[in-house]
């Protein structure tokens, strides 16, 4: 892992006692409210590892909350953050995992709201630092750093070339970009981080592609 300035070391302006564990935390639970677009009803946090051992001491449930809250790391309502959630009528379970996962710091947050759900695997790997490893159930490996669109289609021909067409359209640099499918022929997701937002008449475009079925943009956190 490799950090751009001396202030990532040391870690990001926070609420909590630890970047990894507050912090990091903080910065999933934003990315998952980011792509699930509203706030869920229900949100099932399985947590792994040191997540796992130390999430209450160290206030990792307040900052997952937090940051599905929309809350920044330094904001002083992560504090208040699971009292605040029940008020606007989320539901939130947390479930210890005794499984070992690859990194330590894992959780696993299941979002849902009437028939749309929406599963996102994190990491805190230091320094207020994440990686996003999985969106139902797609590996991925995503920073947060930069804008990310997530196209959801079918694995069909011509789908991927028409999405970044549209993107090379309208002058969009493509930085990184994955795809991963189930099967062949069988849903797919294709993960491209962006060197700039793309605005909403972009993002519709997209929508309209034939093989699309779900779009969503991730900003950078």
């Amino acid at each position: 892992m490799k950090f751009k300035s001396v202030f990532e070391i040391i870690g990001p302006t926070m609420i909590g006692p630890s970047s990894s564990h507050t912090a990091g935390a903080v910065r999933i639970g934003h990315v998952a409210s980011a792509l699930f677009g509203e706030l869920p009803e229900r949100v099932d946090i399985y947590l792994y590892g040191s997540f796992m051992e130390t999430y209450r001491g160290h206030g990792t449930d307040v900052a997952l909350v937090g940051g599905l809250l929309g809350y920044d790391t330094d904001d002083e309502r992560i504090i208040t953050s699971l009292a605040t959630a029940a008020e606007q009528g989320m539901s939130i379970e947390f479930i210890e995992m005794q499984e070992e996962k690859k990194y330590p710091n894992t959780v696993v947050l299941d979002l849902q709201k009437a028939d749309k759900q929406l599963s996102i695997e994190g990491v805190s790997i230091g320094g207020g630092k994440i990686e996003i490893t999985a969106i139902n159930n797609f590996p991925i490996s995503l920073s947060g750093d930069y804008p990310a669109l997530l196209v959801f289609h079918q694995d069909t021909f011509g789908t991927i070339a028409n999405v970044t067409r549209i993107l090379g359209n309208d002058s969009i640099n493509v930085g990184a970009m994955q795809v991963n499918r189930k099967e062949k022929g069988d849903s797919a997701l294709m993960m491209c981080e962006l060197d700039e937002k793309p605005n909403a008449a972009i993002i519709n475009e997209i929508r309209q592609v034939t093989g699309v079925t779900a779009v969503f943009l991730m900003e950078n956190s």
